[in-house]
């Protein structure tokens, strides 16, 4: 964590989305830490939006686990051929949000890239520690490959898409569908991703990284509640925390994009590096005086380069446009 404020480093079009920024304090409980992202208030949605269509699913989870619940997103219209698919997983630290927090934004892909999108509402720790929330995703995906004819899908061009914890569950997903022999998969967009618990206990933090919104403390917090146990402890398994992989040859391509003062900076570099070094192409965007969490502030131009460069990158991969 920084020793001493970094906010003469903020972009001053980011600046004030700190001071409204929900609260997030642990030591009042879990209900009371999820309370303040599922009250924030949403706006009606433009026609164009409001035109996909969205319905509530609920497939097989893994043998012994609990359905899982989707949220399943088509475009109005009749496509001439089988549509690419997103397959997109939320973020909030391992132990919050929904589905349903990342409605717009699913919504967004679906009309601008003409694809399906399929949003997964995973069991959160730390009441489901991992792996559950990796077989709720791997449920989904095989749900979403297996069914593509009758979705109307093309099953090889179908894209992992996470930010914050739902990128580290994308990169996970990668690993865990690669040593599976499981379904291919053309793409992995992990925005400002959650890979590596070992940040947690790193003996030389980034002295500039990690002041605003998800802090060292919650960081902890987080992993600690995916791992049920201490962040940085031997045997952690790769897919629980993606950078402990050894091999990160045979994923997709990716797309990483990271704030400069992100707490998640030093991790999504490295595993930049990593994936180049085993042969994967990747794409890497820091996005400079941008934070954790920052992306709130949509009309800023940092938010709305980073929007433009995430769907241009996904929009390549895709095939579309």
């Amino acid at each position: 964590m920084a020793t001493k404020s970094t906010r003469h480093l903020v972009a001053p079009e980011l600046d004030g989305v700190i001071d409204v920024f929900p609260p997030m304090d642990y030591s009042q409980g879990m209900e009371a830490m999820r309370g303040g992202f599922a009250l924030r208030e949403v706006p009606p949605l433009p026609p164009e939006l409001a035109a996909v269509s969205c319905v509530e699913r609920f497939i097989r989870g893994a043998p012994g686990d609990p359905d899982v619940r989707i949220l399943h997103y088509s475009p109005p219209g009749k496509a001439a051929a089988p549509r690419p698919a997103v397959l997109e997983i939320h973020g909030g630290g391992y132990v919050i949000g929904t589905a349903d927090m990342s409605d717009v934004a699913n919504r967004a892909i679906a009309h601008q890239l003409d694809c399906v999108v399929v949003a997964v509402d995973y069991r959160l720790a730390p009441e489901t520690p991992w792996p559950g929330s990796l077989h709720d995703n791997y449920a989904a995906l095989c749900w979403l490959a297996g069914n593509a004819a009758e979705l109307g899908v093309d099953a090889n061009r179908i894209a992992l898409f996470g930010g914050s914890a739902g990128g580290g569950h994308a990169a996970a997903l990668a690993l865990h569908a690669r040593n599976q022999g499981g379904p291919a998969l053309c793409f992995q967009l992990i925005d400002y991703p959650m890979l590596d618990d070992r940040t947690c206990v790193d003996p030389e933090p980034h002295p500039y990284a990690g002041e605003f919104v998800w802090t060292p403390e919650l960081n902890h917090f987080g992993w600690k509640s995916l791992l049920g146990t201490d962040p940085g402890s031997d045997g952690v398994h790769e897919t629980a925390a993606p950078a402990r992989a050894s091999d990160l040859s045979g994923l997709p391509p990716a797309y990483i994009s990271i704030g400069a003062l992100d707490l998640f900076l030093d991790e999504s570099l490295e595993y930049t590096r990593r994936l180049a070094r085993a042969g994967v192409p990747v794409e890497l965007h820091v996005i400079p005086g941008a934070f954790h969490g920052s992306g709130l502030m949509q009309d800023a131009p940092q938010s709305k380069l980073a929007n433009d460069l995430r769907m241009q990158a996904l929009a390549r991969a895709l095939g579309v446009g």
